[in-house]
């Protein structure tokens, strides 16, 4: 059976602000030093899928912008755009129509556009043990990645997990913790990160959708029976917007039985927010990273980022991130990075959108 490749890259990337901006979202930002998130992506899934059978869900507003991103080694119309964002479940639902009414089936992996893998080796031997397990068992596997440290700030996915097996059925998802029960976790040897990678049939998920969320099914099939016609962009535009939201994980995964999961250890990272930069680029002596244009002196444990025509030059400070873009300065204690989205959160509320 073909292996299609679809890579999610509808959001907003909001706790990169300043440089994740509404003209240009996070998957388009190089964060990795190699490439863009959502070429670096497509490059990793190339070691398995042909790219010809590689698709992006995105906002619709993104699609020239994703086609030039990924350098036009994508099909054109495999860049498919939604015209309102309706959070996971719609958008894997599309990708799914999309294959079984064009394609008639084929075994989807599915990948958030914004994840950095350091070992990628090990990543590919793990996403082909998955597509195998998805075709021998007509069942939802999902990649769940072998805890470092307690977090608090990704979900968990836990499992019986035998020294002997790689594949693992899951019985429960669990939210994300509070540090006293992410330690408990940790220490269990029993629970993973949940990733949001998943692999299985078309067929299968849709068919999990009409069981378990016949509202949004409705809207897929309709959308699906415009496929291939004059119709098709005029139907999803007219009934996309009015799909559920819900995520894939609320609305299926936690409540599907027998998804099964493959742990992976290959060095992964959301690359949610600027602290993530620490797990993926080396510190100098005092504990700094700088990216781009910046220099620093008495400063210790500061991430900098920079631009070319505009340098960070910081004295004696610590514990910061300072980002700079041709328009923003954005200042903010370290252990509050994930609070950078209430930025772009505030300026829509007073219409400033000059800086979102």
């Amino acid at each position: 059976m073909r292996t299609y490749g679809v890579i999610m890259a509808g959001g907003g990337g909001t706790r990169f602000w300043p440089l994740s901006r509404q003209d240009k979202p996070k998957q388009f930002l190089n964060l990795s030093g190699k490439d863009t998130m959502v070429m670096d992506t497509v490059n990793r899934l190339l070691h398995f899928v042909k790219p010809e059978d590689v698709f992006v869900v995105t906002n619709a507003r993104y699609e020239e912008a994703t086609l030039k991103a990924t350098k036009e080694v994508l099909r054109p119309d495999h860049i498919l755009g939604e015209p309102a964002a309706r959070n996971t479940a719609a958008c894997i639902g599309y990708a799914a129509m999309e294959i079984v009414k064009k394609y008639e089936d084929g075994i989807m992996c599915i990948l958030p556009s914004d994840h950095f893998i350091r070992d990628e080796e090990t990543y590919v031997a793990v996403m082909k043990k998955a597509i195998e397990a998805a075709q021998k068992a007509d069942a939802l596997v999902t990649i769940g990645i072998k805890p470092t440290f307690p977090s608090t700030g990704y979900g968990y996915i836990r499992c019986k997990k035998e020294p002997e097996k790689e594949i693992f059925t899951v019985e429960e998802f669990v939210e994300k913790p509070d540090l006293t029960h992410a330690k408990q976790y940790l220490s269990s040897g029993e629970y993973s990160w949940n990733s949001g990678m998943f692999v299985w049939k078309a067929s299968v998920i849709l068919d999990y959708f009409k069981r378990l969320l016949p509202d949004i099914y409705e809207y897929l099939v309709k959308i699906g029976d415009a496929m291939g016609t004059e119709k098709e962009k005029d139907v999803i535009c007219k009934l996309y917007p009015d799909i559920p939201k819900i995520s894939i994980d609320y609305g299926i995964m936690e409540r599907a039985q027998g998804v099964l999961m493959l742990e992976g250890d290959f060095g992964w990272n959301d690359v949610g927010s600027f602290d993530a930069l620490e797990e993926i680029y080396e510190k100098d002596a005092d504990g700094n990273i700088i990216f781009g244009n910046a220099k620093s002196i008495d400063s210790s444990n500061c991430i900098f980022y920079g631009t070319d025509n505009k340098l960070i030059a910081a004295l004696g400070v610590n514990d910061l991130v300072i980002a700079q873009t041709d328009d923003i300065l954005l200042i903010c204690d370290k252990k509050r990075a994930q609070e950078i989205k209430k930025f772009p959160e505030e300026f829509s509320k007073t219409g400033e959108t000059t800086y979102l």
